[in-house]
């Protein structure tokens, strides 16, 4: 269901940039005190924030799927995290439809920077198999942890870097440098400029997929200190414990390289010619080691939860984005939407046609402020971890929580009155229920990898 409204005359280049376990309330223009994100925050106030968007999924690579799909929790391919247990269940299909194979067909450029988590070398879910016609980064997710990997991927070749490799587990390339000699995102950001660069006369997508602030596990389990960044930048002399430091400077050095990004559309005139969007993957993490206390942050804002939670701690994210000329600078969005809608939205631009059968509304009457914006009835996710957890969110206020199990209680918060979630009002709202019951049975499908319980 996507709102008709007119054409833009030229089709836009659009950037896609996504932060890793960045909270809601980690930048300066959604209430962060400490950590300073001065492009970002700059970002916004040039262009659009929304309050209430969600990531498609509380973890990394269900999110990613949902992105790519166009299809919630309940129906997109991959759902959670599989790891090492069983790559396929982490790999899109070959008859996966992606964002980036839709705006190939309508005559972009795609790129991709940065982490995949969707598919490896010789799977049907490797990027260039997925609609980009290039990519540079990480394909597993764990051996995303490492910010100085030993090698990276380009285009299905590994590219060897100068970083030694102290190995942990069983993905390759997981653990920890010694000699910590090139960052990974300090290699990301010049390769994002330079894709600009290289597309500058056509249309271009590029998905700019961070790995800040996500801690290396790895390290956090072997040397107790998993927030690596190559210095501690405005924070040196800060009076907080190093870990601390080092979780803040990895977000204001994103915070740069966003900057930079921008700077080079500016330097191309491509300003104008460019919707550019930043957001996180999901909330924000607790995995940088015992030294490191989230709750000093205040990372999730006014809300409750962290990563892996289905509260919205765990799926709201921010979400900025910037066109100059065409959304007007400096506005706040209550509109409700999720990664999702980012597959209509994206073909609406483009003057492309999405596939079909989608959890997808374009956003583009919101973001262009004419026509009318429709509306989910319901936004859908569940979970794979200690148990099958589901959530909903109905008419973008009743947030319906099932935990843990197929058969457990329902939770019911009204959001438009409790937005931490502290008040079950399931016992006074049985109508509410009933209708969330109902649809966590119907609204999602098993697939080969992923099922519910049998009740």
């Amino acid at each position: 269901m996507v709102a008709a409204i007119a054409q833009p005359a030229t089709k836009p280049n659009i950037i896609f940039i996504m932060a890793d376990d960045l909270g809601y309330g980690e930048l300066g223009s959604y209430g962060q005190k400490l950590i300073e994100t001065p492009h970002l925050d700059r970002m916004a106030r040039e262009g659009m924030r929304f309050t209430q968007f969600y990531a498609g999924s509380t973890v990394c690579a269900p999110s990613r799927s949902v992105l790519m799909t166009g299809q919630h929790l309940g129906r997109t391919t991959v759902r959670g995290n599989a790891g090492g247990r069983n790559m396929d269940a982490q790999s899109l299909s070959a008859t996966d439809v992606t964002v980036a194979r839709v705006l190939q067909q309508a005559g972009y450029a795609t790129g991709l920077v940065g982490k995949w988590g969707l598919g490896e070398v010789n799977q049907p879910g490797e990027p260039l198999k997925q609609g980009f016609d290039y990519y540079f980064g990480f394909l597993n997710q764990t051996h995303a942890h490492n910010h100085y990997p030993n090698f990276l991927w380009r285009n299905g070749q590994k590219v060897t870097l100068p970083n030694d490799l102290v190995p942990v587990g069983s993905a390759e390339g997981a653990g920890y440098s010694k000699n910590r000699v090139a960052y990974a995102g300090d290699l990301f950001d010049e390769d994002a400029r330079a894709f600009i660069q290289r597309n500058k006369d056509r249309p271009f997508f590029l998905y700019y997929s961070l790995v800040t602030p996500h801690a290396n596990n790895e390290r956090s389990r072997e040397l107790g200190d998993g927030n690596e960044v190559p210095d501690l930048g405005p924070y040196a002399d800060r009076p907080w414990n190093h870990a601390t430091k080092a979780h803040a400077a990895m977000i204001t050095r994103m915070d740069r390289d966003v900057g930079a990004l921008l700077a080079e559309l500016k330097k191309h005139g491509l300003d104008e010619k460019t919707l550019v969007i930043f957001t996180s993957d999901n909330g924000p993490h607790s995995e940088g080691g015992p030294d490191y206390k989230p709750a000093f942050f205040n990372p999730s804002g006014p809300l409750s939860g962290l990563k892996r939670a289905l509260t919205d701690g765990g799926i709201r994210v921010p979400f900025i984005v910037r066109w100059p000329g065409k959304i007007k600078p400096g506005v706040t969005s209550d509109h409700v939407g999720y990664f999702g809608d980012m597959m209509a939205t994206f073909a609406e631009l483009a003057q492309a046609r999405p596939p079909g059968n989608l959890n997808s509304i374009s956003i583009v009457p919101t973001l262009l402020g004419r026509g009318q914006q429709a509306k989910h009835d319901y936004l859908y996710w569940e979970f794979y971890e200690q148990g099958v957890s589901q959530a909903l969110l109905l008419e973008g206020r009743w947030k319906a929580l099932r935990l843990k199990s197929p058969t457990a209680p329902i939770q019911l918060y009204d959001l438009s009155k409790d937005v931490a979630e502290k008040n079950d009002v399931a016992a006074a709202n049985p109508k509410i229920v009933a209708r969330a019951t109902e649809l966590f049975k119907t609204v999602r499908q098993d697939n080969q990898h992923w099922k519910l319980p049998s009740p």
